[in-house]
C-alpha cells in the first residue's frame, strides 16, 4: 500500500495521474474508430502537424491549444485536398503534409525566440502541467469522449462501411469531418501528456489491443479504455519510482500490453493460432 499511496501525497503526481487517465480514455475511444477506419497514419499526420501551431501560439500570446488545433485540422484538410486534386495514394499525401508541417515547426522553434522546450512538446511533460492546462485538457477530453460515445453507432457505421452508411442516407461527409475534428482536439489534449511523437501510440495501440480480444464493438471500447488508462497510471508510477520519461513509460507499458495480447489473445493471438 505504501508503494501505491506514496506518490499520491504529491499534488503534481495526483494531477498527472488524473489528467493522463482522462487523456487515456479519450485516446482509447477514438483509437477504436481509427483502427476500424484504417486511419493510423492520419493520427500520426495530425500529431506532427500541430508543432508550428504551438510555436506560433506562443509567439502571438494565445493559448497553445488554439494554434495546435488550427494546424492539426488544417493538416488533415490539406491531405484531403491533395488526394482530390492529384493522383496520389493516401499514405503519400499524408507523408508529404505532416513531414512538411513538422519541419516548419522545427524551423520556427530554431528561429523564433521563446521559452518553448522542444523536448516537452515532442515527448510531453505531464508532471509539470499547470492547473489551467490541466483544466483545458480535462474539458477537451470529457467533451470529445461524450461525443464519441453518444454518436458511437453512427460513427461505427461510417468507419466500418461508409458505402452502406451513404446508402441509408447517413450524412457521411458530416461524420467524416466530425471524426477529423475530434481527432485534432484529442491530439491537442494529448500533447501535454505524451507529446507529439508518442501520441500516435496512444491513438492506435488501445484500439489494436481491443480489436484482437473481441469482435463486439461495445466490448472493444471498454477493453481499449481499460488498457489505455491502466498503462497511463502504471507509466506515471514507473516515472516516479524509476525516474524515467513519464510519456515514454506510459507508451512502453501500453506496448507491453499489446505484445501480450498479440501472443496470447484467445482467438487471434499468435500462439493460439499456431496451436490450431
Amino acid at each position: 500500500m505504501d508503494v501505491i499511496i506514496a506518490p499520491l501525497q504529491y499534488d503534481f503526481m495526483l494531477k498527472a495521474i488524473v489528467v493522463s487517465s482522462l487523456v487515456g480514455v479519450v485516446c482509447a475511444l477514438l483509437s477504436c474508430f481509427l483502427v476500424l477506419k484504417r486511419w493510423s497514419m492520419m493520427g500520426e499526420a495530425v500529431s506532427h502537424s500541430v508543432l508550428p501551431g504551438v510555436v506560433l501560439a506562443y509567439l502571438f500570446s494565445v493559448p497553445y491549444s488554439i494554434g495546435a488545433f488550427l494546424f492539426g485540422l488544417g493538416g488533415v484538410l490539406g491531405i484531403g485536398f491533395i488526394k482530390q486534386r492529384v493522383r496520389l495514394k493516401d499514405d503519400a499525401a499524408i507523408g508529404i503534409v505532416y513531414t512538411t508541417l513538422f519541419a516548419l515547426g522545427l524551423v520556427l522553434v530554431s528561429k523564433i525566440p521563446s521559452n518553448i522546450d522542444l523536448m516537452h512538446i515532442l515527448f510531453g511533460y505531464v508532471l509539470g502541467i499547470s492547473n489551467a492546462d490541466a483544466w483545458q485538457v480535462g474539458i477537451i477530453a470529457v467533451a470529445v469522449s461524450a461525443l464519441l460515445y453518444g454518436l458511437r453507432r453512427s460513427l461505427l457505421l461510417y468507419s466500418f462501411d461508409p458505402a452502406h452508411a451513404s446508402a441509408i442516407r447517413l450524412n457521411v461527409n458530416f461524420y467524416h469531418y466530425l471524426l477529423l475534428t475530434l481527432l485534432a482536439l484529442t491530439v491537442v489534449a494529448s500533447v501535454q501528456t505524451v507529446g507529439i511523437v508518442l501520441v500516435v501510440a496512444m491513438l492506435i495501440t488501445p484500439g489494436a489491443i481491443a480489436h484482437l480480444l473481441t469482435d463486439r464493438f461495445d466490448h472493444m471500447l471498454l477493453i481499449a479504455v481499460a488498457a489505455s488508462v491502466s498503462s497511463t497510471i502504471a507509466g506515471a508510477y514507473a516515472s516516479y519510482y524509476f525516474d524515467v520519461s513519464t510519456g515514454g513509460a506510459m507508451v512502453l507499458v501500453l506496448g507491453a500490453i499489446f505484445l501480450l495480447t498479440f501472443l496470447f489473445a484467445p482467438k487471434y493471438g499468435v500462439i493460439n493460432q499456431v496451436g490450431r
